[in-house]
């Protein structure tokens, strides 16, 4: 592929804008799920949200929309800091980055729900150990929280990822031709009428990561017009299936779901192309490290506050404020949980690694073999009978017997 000359930037530097977007992405999601989540209107404000927040529900109709931003930072995210790993490396870096502030989740989600079960009941607890895996969705068991159904989606594009890519050493041509065939197999996913195979391939959202990892090459290497053209299939990708999903329902919501998604595509290919490199808030990389756990925590908890709390506080003073204790509470699970936590299984992890590699340093010894066994004439019973040469010798006269043997 031809590029735009040598490296244009290095490919690892932080890019604080992300973490901004990621932000903005959980907010929208925050938000939908609070004004607009199923089942929220009669059990959790007592009153349709469209007469209790005029405009902002509206507005958080579209919240969902923040998922398909996350797909398309993800794609950019992981491609940016698989670059140069193994596939062992890779793994402990998702596992360290997914599974810690998770594992609390799911245990302080189901925990409230015990405890105060004013909105939701808990799942059932083999349910609920199942989802400490995070592969719920591949074995057909409930999510605690309603949105972990996107964790899956992750985690098979990471697994698609590295041993497509990854695993054989990255480099631009390799990329490339992995978000090329990546668009043909969704694409034809569901011609299989096969759900797992659905389910690998991206469940209809691999053209935002494909897009998102098209954008990082930009970033990274420059623009050129291959590039373009896969971001271009991806948004038209993305605007078809849309309108697939969205006009069984309410095809008026179409068009203001596929400008936001448009505006989406437009402000990471701002980003891809330098546009944002003068945006350097320090206060974007504390943002960016609340966005997980907000996103694990806020639906069952945040609705819970909501429904106990609403006789007691006005509705935008609610909102605010539980959207408030969300992000506090995402910070004190990031600095008291997910960071300790990150380190001490980063650390086993890297042992683990460390150990398989000097395994197979080690040589093969091959195993001593056996004697083989002596081969002897079989002994003869003692007898007092004279042999055929003794019986020769007694005619001849020559043998002297002994005692034993005398007639």
């Amino acid at each position: 592929m031809e590029s735009h000359g040598a490296v244009r930037r290095d490919g690892h530097n932080r890019l604080v804008v992300l973490d901004g977007l990621r932000l903005l992405a959980a907010l929208m999601v925050v938000v939908y799920h609070l004004l607009h989540g199923e089942g929220v209107r009669d059990d959790a404000w007592g009153t349709p949200t469209d007469q209790l927040f005029p405009g902002l529900a509206g507005a958080a109709a579209y919240g969902w929309l923040g998922v398909e931003l996350f797909f398309l930072i993800s794609g950019f995210v992981i491609c940016m800091s698989s670059w140069g790993r193994t596939v062992g490396e890779f793994a402990v870096a998702r596992v360290v980055r997914l599974y810690p502030a998770y594992w609390f989740a799911v245990v302080a989600t189901t925990t409230v729900l015990v405890l105060f079960p004013v909105f939701a009941t808990h799942r059932d607890w083999t349910h609920v150990l199942v989802n400490m895996t995070m592969l719920q969705s591949l074995m057909g068991v409930p999510d605690v929280e309603q949105a972990y159904w996107t964790l899956s989606v992750e985690l098979l594009f990471y697994v698609l990822f590295a041993l497509v890519v990854v695993a054989r050493g990255m480099t631009v041509r390799r990329v490339v031709a992995f978000c090329a065939l990546w668009t043909l197999a969704s694409l034809a996913a569901p011609w299989a009428n096969n759900a797992g195979v659905y389910m690998f391939l991206g469940r209809g959202y691999a053209q935002y990561f494909i897009a998102g990892i098209a954008f990082y090459l930009m970033y990274r290497f420059g623009a050129n017009a291959l590039l373009w053209a896969i971001v271009g299939c991806s948004w038209v990708i993305a605007i078809s299936r849309m309108w697939s999903e969205i006009e069984t329902y309410d095809g008026s919501a179409f068009p203001p779901a596929a400008a936001c998604v448009t505006a989406f595509f437009v402000v990471m290919a701002l980003i891809a192309n330098g546009k944002s490199d003068r945006i350097r808030w320090r206060w974007l990389t504390t943002a960016g490290a609340l966005t997980y756990p907000l996103y694990l925590l806020h639906a069952q908890i945040g609705l819970t506050v909501i429904a106990a709390a609403r006789p007691y506080l006005p509705a935008w003073v609610l909102l605010g404020a539980t959207i408030a204790g969300l992000l506090l509470l995402a910070y004190l699970v990031h600095r008291l949980v997910e960071r300790p936590a990150a380190q001490l299984l980063r650390r086993a992890l890297l042992r683990s690694l460390d150990s398989m590699r000097a395994a197979d340093t080690v040589p093969v010894v091959p195993a001593p073999r056996a004697p083989a066994p002596l081969v002897t004439e079989p002994a003869q019973p003692p007898t007092d009978e004279p042999s055929d040469d003794e019986i020769g010798n007694l005619r001849r006269g020559t043998l002297q017997r002994s005692p034993a043997t005398r007639l």
